[in-house]
């Protein structure tokens, strides 16, 4: 009794390297999978499809296994099945915003590196990231623990790409060079802002606390901005604000996740 709880963060690991956005390959594999089958089976539906035909078999699977299972297949698919439902309707550049954040929650390391790096950077009226930004991101997480054991400097190095990259595959920083790449103006759609809401809300967070979740902040989103885009959300009807002073009292319209995906498609 009274003891202190204590949050574990995650790990920083390498995973960026099995793949960086790959957007094109996350749709087609989303449209490929199917509920219940294994990764080994939707390798083999993949390597089947003829959808891959300049992908070998082996990178392939590490496609599936390494990044497109971490990020998509957790919480029996949910996030696969989600964007199933929204892949034929909704813009690409919405659905990159899905793909920024469960690529985010499934590497921690690119999450804070947009938090910390990303949106400082945008807020104070910079124009661009260098390689110089996230190699220092990168060394600071290092000396900060956030690794099971420290890095090479060729590791650090393309680390330090990957973040980069993943960024410009994902809209925030402009393709090009990667040692110097401009931020992108970015700002987080409103149909990803409801499916980010009761996303956290069907995880069990009061309604106060979904207003300062670590998620909102992948897009640049303070309590302030989350209230008054859930009050934007509210005229359109998918779900009514209540707020008095630090009070704030959501009612919510969807009882699943797939019911909101419906209408949002």
């Amino acid at each position: 009794m009274g003891g202190i709880i204590v949050t574990v963060r995650a790990a920083y690991t390498t995973q960026l390297q099995a793949g960086l956005g790959l957007v094109a390959e996350t749709k087609a594999l989303v449209g490929l999978w199917q509920q219940d089958i294994s990764v080994a089976q939707l390798f083999d539906v993949a390597l089947q499809s003829g959808q891959f035909p300049n992908v070998t078999a082996r990178r392939l699977r590490n496609i599936v296994a390494e990044c497109f299972a971490p990020r998509y297949l957790v919480d029996q698919g949910a996030p696969a099945r989600h964007l199933q439902l929204l892949l034929c309707v909704l813009p690409a550049a919405e659905l990159v915003q899905f793909m920024l954040l469960y690529t985010s929650r499934a590497n921690p390391i690119l999450a804070d590196f947009i938090r910390e790096v990303y949106w400082a950077r945008y807020a104070s009226g910079y124009d661009q990231i260098t390689s110089e930004d996230a190699h220092g991101f990168v060394q600071r997480g290092i000396d900060d623990g956030r690794t099971i054991k420290r890095w090479s400097d060729s590791t650090i190095k393309r680390v330090s790409a990957y973040l980069t990259g993943c960024c410009a595959d994902y809209g925030l920083l402009e393709q090009g060079r990667r040692s110097n790449r401009k931020i992108r103006s970015f700002r987080a759609s409103q149909a990803v802002i409801a499916y980010l809401a009761y996303d956290i809300h069907f995880s069990g967070a009061g309604d106060n606390a979904l207003l300062i979740h670590r998620d909102w902040a992948l897009f640049g989103m303070s309590r302030d901005d989350v209230l008054d885009a859930l009050k934007q959300l509210s005229r359109r009807d998918f779900l009514m604000v209540q707020a008095a002073g630090d009070t704030v009292r959501i009612t919510w319209k969807y009882s699943t996740m797939e019911a909101l995906c419906n209408d949002l498609s």
